[in-house]
Formats: structure tokens, sequence, C-alpha cells
């Protein structure tokens, strides 16, 4: 038996993690669920991921999530440790390079008289590059911004466009209830958010009430829009001529959360409020038959 072979058994993968933790690695413009493996971590807390190109820093964003996707043939990235200082202080180094690349790129930006807004800097010092984030309402011909940003920074430059809902992300903040935005914490990926969804629930189509701060639908409309489908298809139409104890009726308002029903009576053109329980035998009966169940 040649003895350079090695002969070692291919570890079979372990079971896949209970709990991962969000997770925003430097250079991304997204949260990523990651294996905390025995570590305790708090949110805020700077931690070492292991990545495909190799340890990078992150910032905990999310408390313990759930796994639930232990079929996924996906692994989720492995946090290596807690952050020490020599990794902050690497941190802190690049974080100063990208603050005056970020003064640098405002200042030819208006020197050029570019249409464009810049969102965020990442400078990657293993490739010896920068990644210029912004937003504009067009096509951007950005050649001489980026000629002039590698000559004064001597090193490559990339510009990405992005949109609103993207800038708020890389740049983070807060929400009109108070905490940290949804896209810059927990949620991975953007899903579709529509108007119908705000009109499901009872909101009023006020701009400034179900807008973000990047200027589009708020992405929480999304989280209990499918109950509020399900508890609606429970309930009349409003508009639509019921029966009740009191006799028929049409139906005025749902309160969709109290599942209580106005119906203003056809007979003396009282406004009467019933549960959905009280109205669920009633509701089955036709339309045409206005007689109460028998007791």
């Amino acid at each position: 038996m040649n003895p350079s072979v090695d002969c070692k058994k291919k570890e079979k993968p372990g079971p896949p993690p209970k709990f991962l933790i969000g997770v925003r690695v430097r250079g991304s413009l997204k949260s990523e669920l990651c294996d905390p493996g025995s570590l305790v971590l708090r949110v805020g807390e700077q931690v070492v991921v292991d990545t495909e190109d190799g340890p990078k820093i992150g910032n905990i964003v999310s408390n313990k999530i759930i796994n639930f996707r232990k079929d996924s043939s996906v692994a989720p990235k492995k946090i290596l440790r807690i952050a020490e200082e020599k990794d902050r202080q690497i941190e802190r180094s690049k974080k100063e390079r990208e603050w005056k690349a970020t003064l640098l790129c405002w200042e030819l930006i208006d020197k050029l008289g570019l249409e464009m807004n810049l969102s965020r800097v990442v400078f990657f010092e293993e490739m010896n590059k920068s990644i210029f984030y912004f937003t504009a309402e067009g096509r951007i011909d950005f050649r001489e911004l980026v000629k002039q940003l590698a000559a004064k920074l001597r090193h490559r430059i990339e510009m990405r466009q992005v949109g609103v809902r993207d800038e708020a992300k890389a740049i983070t903040g807060n929400g009109i209830c108070g905490q940290s935005l949804c896209c810059s914490t927990f949620l991975p990926e953007f899903t579709p958010v529509t108007i119908r969804m705000a009109k499901d629930q009872g909101l009023a189509l006020n701009p400034s009430k179900i807008s973000g701060v990047c200027g589009r639908l708020m992405c929480c409309l999304q989280y209990e829009h499918d109950i509020y489908r399900k508890m609606i298809k429970e309930l009349p139409k409003i508009g639509k001529t019921i029966n009740t104890p009191e006799g028929p009726g049409k139906v005025v308002k749902n309160d969709i959360l109290k599942q209580v029903i106005t119906v203003r009576l056809l007979d003396d053109d009282y406004m009467m409020y019933y549960h959905l329980d009280e109205l669920r035998d009633y509701l089955k009966k036709p339309q045409d038959n206005p007689a109460a169940p028998a007791s």
C-alpha cells in the first residue's frame, strides 16, 4: 500500500445548527444567517465569519433565529470567533480609508456635475479595490469619475448603482416604529410589497404612514398579510346584505383583528355590532331568507 495515499475517511457533516445568528458581514449589503456554534453572542457584537474570501469581520444584527432550512444543501457560514482587538484595529483602518474615499468622491461628483448620490464606499484590502455604491435616476457616465478616483486612491475602482431600498439597507437607520430597519438587520432578501397589502389590513393609504425611510412601501406590510387574508375570507364583504338575529342588514364595516362586523339593519336603519361567532349560523343561510335559525 502506498504510504503517500491519504486513507483517512471523509468526515461526515454534522447535524445542521438548531439556531442561526443574523450577521452583517463587511462589504455586504445584506445580513446573512450564520452558525454561531457554541458561542454566546449579543446583538451589536463584532465577530469574525468564515467566508469564501477568507475570514471577515461582521456585526451581529439579530438574535437567535430558528433554523428552518435544515434540509438546505447550502451550509450556513460559520462564526469563527468574537472579534479581537487586532481585528477591530484592521476594521478601523479600513473605515478611515473609506471615509477619505467618500469625501473625495463627493468632491469629484460635484466638480464633474454628475446627477448621482453616493451611498456607501467599501474598501477590500485583500483585492486592493474599493466599491462605490450610488443611486441615480437614470444611467450615469462615470468613466471620468472612475479615472480620477483611481489616480488619487491608487487602487481599483468599481461603481455599482443600487436602488433606494438597497441604499437604506446600506446606510441603516431606524423606522417609524423606532426599531432598526428590517432590511439592515434580519431581512436577507427583499420581497415584493404591494398597496393591496395595506388595503387588506385596513390601513389608511397615507404615504407618510405606510412608506419606509427609502420612500417605498414598508417591508413589514407583508409580515402579517397572509393572516389578514385568511381572516378577511371569513368575514362578509362590505355592502353585502346578510341575515342577523335582528333581521336582514347591510354590512358597512369590518374590524378584521377583532372580527367585529358592523351592520345597518334594513327595517329600522339601526347600526348593530356583531362578533363573527354570533353570525356564523346566519351567514350560512341564503340571503333571500332573512329568518333566524331555529333555537
